[in-house]
């Protein structure tokens, strides 16, 4: 079990946690109250989509999110170069690609 202080904050993360889960699809939703995300792993061939973890924040703190994201991808390119994303195919079929992975619903 690792212990990180971070502002004053005492953080436990634990083994199991700590090994993390890949995802290369993200779902995100909302209502008046909350914002969900779910994150899922798709893999070629098969057709269905496994969700490995759901995260639910205030709209508040999803907003943190997004600007905390957008921060370390600014300071990640800056230091290791820009993230492409490259277009899907206008050829392929498969439904996920129009919102590609790491998209939204």
């Amino acid at each position: 079990m690792a212990e990180f202080k971070k502002q004053g904050l005492d953080i436990e993360l634990t083994e199991d946690i700590a090994q993390g889960n890949y995802s290369n699809l993200a779902i995100i939703s909302h209502s008046t109250s909350e914002f969900i995300i779910d994150f899922a792993t798709i893999l070629p061939g098969l057709a269905k989509a496994k969700v490995k973890s759901r995260v639910i924040l205030t709209p508040e703190h999803a907003k943190r999110l997004l600007l905390s994201l957008q921060e370390n991808i600014t300071r990640y390119e800056s230091n290791i170069g820009k993230i492409e994303i490259p277009q899907p195919s206008r050829n392929n079929e498969d439904p996920i690609v129009g919102m590609g992975p790491m998209g939204n619903a």
